[in-house]
């Protein structure tokens, strides 16, 4: 009995800390100053309609000034919005945005590294380009946007910037080495600026989102058997048990942030496949290499690539995929 009573003695200390940490922590997301890079489709576009909901004023950072106009046509508030074409793998760009924002707006509470490539394929099919791509958009490119936002965070000794990785910078998931290789670069520079960023009042969350529903299939690019390819990969995004709603992944990933969560992952079959590769690493591996053998081989388009929206097939789009078509729709995928 006494033993049971010193468990439960400690359960509630750690309770009772944990709980202190969390408030002393806590940074409501409200009346705030935003950056989401990526933000004019999919999950970044999705954040932004959260957060301009909740009264934030949110710059938006995109390449592609068409979908940044239909993006403000259908996000709300448009006075709390801002959008700028940027290149966000150029430093230049980026420090002149960060100072258009700041011009706009005052000073930064909350950035947010969501921009993202996909390329999907054998690996024979990637070029050295396909990887420097990838390290350039998902590692280099949140390394520029922090050095010019930390300046402002460390003035006002505040800040919450929010990395947004990937399953794939946990586990390196066949056909889509580039993409892996950039998200593990981009968690290991995440994760290591949490450690040193925090003594400075400014908090660092790092996000491993498994599957999502954000329509993002669509825009993504498929080499090889690029059909094929697109066939499973949109499957994969769009099948309820498998994949969560890009609404639901913003709320979460917004609490983490409010929170000061050093990281977070999201939908039960990331954390366990998370957890799988943790206890059972040889296992994992060999699974994954089994996954290997029934995706497409190399052939059809080589090296070439073709956008989702080119490479349909008779499953793809489908009744088996309308969930994630119309996320496509509902989150500024399609013009």
């Amino acid at each position: 009995m006494k033993t049971i009573y010193s468990l439960a003695a400690v359960f509630a200390g750690f309770a009772a800390a944990k709980w202190i940490a969390d408030s002393r922590n806590y940074f409501a997301l409200r009346n705030r100053t935003i950056v989401i890079t990526g933000g004019s489709r999919g999950l970044g576009f999705v954040l932004a309609r959260e957060l301009l909901g909740n009264g934030n004023r949110v710059a938006l950072l995109a390449r592609d000034s068409e979908e940044l106009e239909r993006a403000v046509r259908k996000l709300p508030r448009e006075q709390n919005l801002l959008t700028i074409p940027c290149d966000v793998t150029d430093k230049a760009q980026v420090m002149g945005a960060f100072d258009q924002v700041q011009e706009h707006f005052g000073s930064i509470d909350v950035l947010i590294n969501n921009a993202g490539t996909i390329m999907v394929g054998p690996m024979t099919s990637m070029t050295e380009d396909d990887y420097r791509t990838a390290l350039n958009v998902s590692f280099w490119a949140a390394f520029h946007t922090t050095q010019a936002v930390l300046p402002s965070m460390r003035s006002q000794h505040h800040g919450r910037i929010v990395n947004i990785s990937s399953i794939g910078g946990k586990i390196s998931v066949p056909h889509l080495l580039p993409y892996s290789v950039g998200k593990f670069a981009l968690a290991g520079y995440s994760e290591g600026l949490h450690a040193e960023l925090q003594k400075e009042n400014i908090v660092v969350t790092t996000i491993y989102p498994g599957l999502m529903r954000t329509g993002s299939p669509r825009n993504a690019g498929f080499k090889s058997e690029h059909r094929k390819e697109y066939t499973w990969f949109s499957l994969s995004d769009s099948l309820p048990a498998l994949s969560m709603s890009a609404t639901r992944a913003a709320r979460q990933i917004i609490r983490a942030c409010e929170r000061g969560r050093a990281r977070k992952v999201l939908s039960l079959p990331a954390k366990l496949a998370i957890k799988a590769n943790e206890l059972f690493p040889e296992l994992t591996a060999s699974l994954l290499a089994g996954t290997n053998w029934l995706l497409p081989r190399e052939g059809g388009i080589g090296s070439d690539h073709a956008l989702g929206k080119e490479s349909h097939s008779f499953i793809s789009p489908s009744p088996l995929t309308t969930l994630g078509e119309q996320e496509a729709i509902r989150n500024n995928q399609v013009a």
